[in-house]
């Protein structure tokens, strides 16, 4: 190398050339230093670090699956049979229907059969009515003037202030809260006539595509043609209607009776009765805040309470309206409970029972609703 490569008095230089030394040292130990890698080029490959030892290879996370809830897709196990068993000891033609809102399936018993409504068609006149006020056709706010030319018959409690006062008039918010939570006839026939009538609430149930449901004439008219008799507005006053039902002959009455169980101008499936409520519940029917208002009024129901709300444990919540038709020789007609049961954990299901003719005493109807809600309780989460 010579002097000019070598400076012995060059401190910088000696440290130099002592590096290099060192290097070739390593090297011809250990034969050819790697080029450090920090990164991994392609399948198999594992990262590197800059001393040129492979780092650890990173494990991916662990995937902890998602707990799916078993009765999203399929009825818990053991809920069909036994609600098959409620529906073939029970006497008289029995119509059952259950879905899952939150979920997709549903199972029924003569789900597709139509059954008399009876009161439970209080339930299509309330969403007709808040889809008028959602149109902006309506308010909550109007006022309805009732007079004694606006009675209907049965349950009616409202007709008590009418023969008192004369005219009444109540809100829209006051006819919906009446004719739902109270079951009054009157209250519900003179939302229906505010609104427009019948046609009114068959072509919501058409333009909505519910299927299966019908919606009758109104209370005066639906009742008098089941008893075989024709609407005299008389018949509103105590308990005309009743004394003038009694003079029709039995064999009228009957056949006029069977006739109305057989195809009734008010029916309906139950399927299609749990397919709207979940349709409801789920908010496609009404505007949010009527959505809302429909099923807290529902919540508020007073009729019926030994019915599917007395079926579920404590916690749970009961959204419902219920329907009872006339009676003849000891079979009742049109016993009916329809609505929306919450669990605690917000899981909620759509159910129907409704008894187009049964002999069975009014505790044994009751029972075997509360049965039905109490096997739905029993099945959740299973």
């Amino acid at each position: 190398m010579g002097k000019r490569g070598i400076r012995m008095g060059d401190g910088r230089s000696i440290r130099v050339w002592a590096l290099a030394a060192a290097t070739l040292a390593l090297a011809a130990c250990a034969g050819t230093v790697p080029e450090p890698r920090t990164t991994a080029n392609g399948p198999g490959d594992r990262p590197w670090s800059p001393s040129g030892l492979p780092l650890p290879q990173a494990r991916p996370p662990a995937t902890v699956p998602a707990r799916i809830d078993p009765g999203i897709n399929r009825p818990p196990p053991g809920l069909e049979p036994v609600i098959h068993e409620i529906w073939r000891t029970f006497p008289g033609r029995t119509g059952i229907a259950i879905r899952r809102i939150d979920g997709n399936w549903s199972l029924a018993r003569r789900g597709d059969e139509f059954f008399p409504q009876q009161s439970v068609s209080k339930t299509w006149v309330a969403m007709a009515a808040l889809d008028a006020l959602d149109r902006g056709q309506i308010a909550l706010t109007d006022r309805v003037r009732i007079t004694p030319d606006d009675l209907t018959l049965f349950h009616q409690p409202l007709a008590g202030r009418v023969q008192r006062e004369g005219n009444v008039e109540m809100t829209v918010a006051e006819l919906l809260e009446t004719a739902i939570t109270g079951s009054d006839n009157t209250a519900n026939d003179s939302l229906l006539r505010h609104i427009g009538g019948p046609d009114v609430v068959r072509r919501y149930v058409e333009r909505h595509s519910l299927g299966r449901i019908r919606f009758g004439p109104g209370e005066r008219l639906l009742q008098s043609r089941i008893a075989g008799l024709e609407w005299q507005q008389r018949y509103s006053v105590a308990r005309n209607f009743q004394v003038a039902r009694e003079q029709v002959p039995m064999s009228v009455r009957r056949m006029a009776l069977e006739r109305y169980v057989a195809d009734p101008d008010d029916g309906a499936s139950p399927l299609a009765i749990v397919d709207a409520l979940t349709r409801l519940a789920r908010g496609e029917l009404l505007s949010p805040a009527s959505t809302r208002l429909m099923i807290e009024t529902m919540g508020r129901t007073r009729s019926g309470p030994q019915r599917l709300r007395a079926g579920v444990p404590a916690g749970w919540s009961v959204a419902h309206k219920t329907g009872t038709g006339q009676e003849l020789a000891g079979t009742a007609t049109g016993y009916n409970d329809i609505g929306i049961l919450t669990a605690p954990d917000g899981t909620r299901y759509a159910v129907a029972v409704m008894l187009a003719s049964t002999t069975a005493s009014i505790p044994q109807r009751m029972a075997m609703m509360q049965s039905v809600s109490r096997a739905v309780a029993t099945y959740h989460g299973q």
